[in-house]
């Protein structure tokens, strides 16, 4: 299969749509990365997903749509749910909430689970999509599983060039962070992955596959990787943050923000490296700093 690669317009939305609708599964940006979207109402276009991927099928996708109504016919939203959601929506939150009976969405999306992460994204190229097709899409991020997240279509390309026949480029993502997720299914609100927008809530338990990125190993260079390092050895590719510089930086002025948009670039950046190693500099456990800790944390597992 040839993988193209089409600038964002109304040319290319129309034509990743007519994929979508003919089975098919396309690569989009979202404001956090890159996403793979297939017709989440389709088994088979769903599984092309996972073939894509190569994705384990006890790991569940989040299903995005163009607002909270359209939310609302697929899952339960509670009170708070419906907070959250009324709050943060369009934007970088997903929220696992009981799935409706009758919602059509197939179940290979859930992994057999009796919940479903939904999310309406912000980024304009997704949602144009949405609309375009008019069905819910189920859309991880576009990159084989487990390894480095893509923000830019180079990295797409990168990982899954042969696998899928387009990816619309809109540059590089603007949070280059997954999506907090939160689930909402009685009794407290429970964190299940920590990301760009800070939600008071108890810690998810890691025993049973929720949602995405709760793998123990996920993310993942393909060299080993050592974090919390104030100095690489000769054989490691330093990626620095702060005063600590290295071959390159998540932010040499400390700022979250920036690092969270750098990180998986630099990772790719690190890969791509000859050096075989890769060390990355600490990063404070406070704000978007615990979202990134997290990505390394299982990146480096």
């Amino acid at each position: 299969m040839e993988t193209r690669i089409l600038p964002l317009n109304a040319d290319s939305i129309a034509e990743a749509a007519q994929l979508i609708l003919a089975g098919q599964v396309v690569a989009v940006p979202t404001e956090t990365v890159y996403g793979l979207a297939a017709d989440a109402t389709s088994s088979e276009a769903v599984a092309r997903i996972y073939e894509a991927k190569r994705r384990p099928a006890f790991n569940p996708l989040i299903v995005h749509v163009p607002d909270l109504a359209a939310a609302e016919q697929i899952g339960k939203f509670d009170d708070r749910a419906e907070a959250l959601a009324s709050r943060h929506w369009p934007g970088p939150l997903t929220l696992v909430v009981p799935l409706r009976a009758g919602s059509r969405i197939a179940s290979i999306v859930t992994a057999g689970l009796p919940t479903i992460g939904l999310r309406v994204p912000e980024h304009p190229a997704i949602q144009q999509l949405l609309r375009a097709v008019g069905r819910p899409l189920a859309a991880p991020s576009a990159n084989a599983s487990g390894s480095i997240s893509p923000t830019r279509a180079e990295h797409v390309l990168k990982s899954l060039d042969g696998r899928i026949p387009l990816i619309i480029d809109a540059g590089a993502t603007e949070r280059g962070l997954e999506s907090t997720i939160v689930a909402a299914t009685g009794g407290p609100l429970r964190l299940l992955r920590p990301g760009p927008i800070a939600i008071e809530a108890e810690v998810g338990s890691a025993d049973r596959i929720e949602a995405p990125g709760q793998l123990a190993s996920h993310y993942a260079p393909s060299k080993p990787l050592r974090t919390g390092a104030v100095d690489a050895a000769d054989d490691e590719y330093m990626i620095g943050f702060g005063e600590i510089t290295g071959d390159a930086s998540l932010s040499p002025s400390g700022n979250l923000v920036e690092a969270a948009a750098r990180l998986f670039d630099l990772l790719h950046q690190a890969d791509a490296s000859a050096k075989p190693r890769i060390a990355v500099a600490p990063i404070p456990e406070e704000g978007l700093g615990a979202a990134i800790n997290d990505r390394l944390r299982r990146a480096s597992a």
